[in-house]
């Protein structure tokens, strides 16, 4: 990885990079020594890039970000399935450029089936190139009448002899036109409901499998629809056994959500930065707007929230990186209430800059246009809730039987069947 270390500390000051601090309990040495090369690479490699005037230019800086992520070695925390770390690289990512998180996210969402799914001919040919920024992945989950209703998805793979026939739409799906791969799920047997889900590696240039066109949003990020038609694939191409789809999306998404929450957390650092920069400089009625109680409130709850919001993060990461084999409530909490509260910090940074604040050019706006998204992909704020809900019912549920289950059984809740891979609907 790139050590731009001179600058690194100075420069992540200003709002590029994860603080450590307080969530130092969580994390080990090598994170902290991570977290300082990821703020120094964000500040002055990343966020020196220009952002994409439009939808075709963010599809080619899209994949330029992830040769330069591949090459500097920082899609490396995927591999590993190294929850904190993927954190932390997220944090000074979005801090620096919510486009450059989004590719590391999507290579995230598009890895980590495989290597839950373990050795198989998909494996082989995709996981290795996907974290050297060699093959640029898409998670392909989302349709347009299945976003949070998993169970309503409609495509379908039927298999004929040694390969399978896709048919069906995808919606909402990040990297579509530009992706190498797409890791996409379909139905297998529709009489066996969730259990009859399965996953594909459908290579990009396959026949029968068309981009149907870009979905612009008003932030830089290459979103699209695909479409499935008579589009054959081998039986190698499935990822993990048959109707495992639903198990390796729901789990994929259990491990990164906290991911979300980091990325939720280095747009809210920035903002605030930003903001409070803002406030010590400009001076209105003969003082600072850092010494009116009003701005002063503003920065004191933004301040709070962030703090909260990276400790629900760093707690959900570090019980999955310490063995928890499924952390659905911790990584809810943590999606739910960071990506919640960087809403609002960016809200109340626009406040405070004023009319510097919806400009387009500037940090906090191009902040405002992207933090938006992150309370919907993978899961929205609500889906959160219901797993959150949903195990603290079954666990009273549970003690009222006289039984001891805690909040994080192994049993389908409430919620469970959460979406993602782009922007569900």
């Amino acid at each position: 990885m790139t050590d731009a270390s001179p600058a690194g500390p100075r420069r992540s000051e200003r709002g590029y990079g994860p603080d450590p601090g307080p969530v130092r309990a969580f994390l080990e040495e090598r994170h902290l020594e991570l977290a300082r090369r990821a703020a120094a690479f964000g500040a002055e490699v990343v966020a020196e890039r220009p952002e994409p005037a439009d939808d075709p230019a963010a599809r080619h800086e899209a994949r330029a970000l992830v040769q330069l992520l591949g090459e500097e070695g920082w899609l490396g925390p995927i591999a590993a399935q190294d929850f904190r770390a993927c954190c932390l690289v997220r944090e000074a990512l979005a801090a620096a450029s919510p486009l450059a998180d989004a590719v590391f996210a999507l290579q995230a969402l598009a890895a980590t089936p495989l290597i839950l799914a373990g050795r198989g001919p998909a494996r082989e040919r995709w996981l290795g190139p996907a974290v050297r920024g060699r093959a640029l992945g898409a998670f392909a989950m989302t349709e347009p009448g299945a976003g949070s209703d998993v169970a309503a998805m409609a495509t379908r793979a039927v298999r004929e002899g040694e390969a399978y026939v896709l048919d069906g739409r995808k919606a909402f799906i990040s990297n579509a036109g530009i992706a190498d791969f797409y890791v996409v799920f379909a139905v297998t047997d529709p009489e066996a409901g969730r259990r009859g889900l399965s996953a594909f590696a459908v290579p990009a240039e396959t026949r029968g499998l068309s981009f149907l066109g870009a979905q612009v949003l008003s932030s830089p990020h290459p979103l699209g629809e695909v479409a499935f038609e008579g589009c054959r694939v081998p039986a190698s191409a499935r990822i993990g056994e048959e109707g495992r789809g639903f198990g390796l999306g729901m789990a994929t998404l259990d491990r990164l959500r906290p991911t979300v929450a980091a990325a939720a957390c280095g747009m809210a650092a920035r903002a605030l930065r930003e903001a409070l920069a803002h406030a010590v400089s400009r001076h209105q009625f003969g003082r600072p707007l850092a010494e009116f109680q009003l701005v002063q409130d503003k920065l004191a709850r933004m301040a709070t929230d962030l703090t909260a919001a990276r400790l629900l993060t760093y707690r959900a990461a570090w019980e999955r990186d310490g063995g928890a084999e499924r952390t659905p409530v911790e990584s809810a909490m943590a999606k739910a209430h960071a990506t919640e509260a960087a809403q609002r910090i960016v809200d109340d940074a626009v406040q405070i800059l004023g009319g510097r604040g919806v400009l387009a050019a500037h940090p906090v706006d191009r902040l405002y246009r992207s933090v938006r998204a992150l309370r919907i992909y993978e899961g929205t704020t609500e889906i959160q809730r219901l797993i959150i809900a949903g195990h603290l019912v079954e666990a009273a549920r549970a003690a009222g039987a006289g039984a001891s289950v805690a909040p994080g059984g192994e049993a389908a809740r409430p919620g469970d069947a959460s979406p993602g891979g782009g922007m569900p609907a």
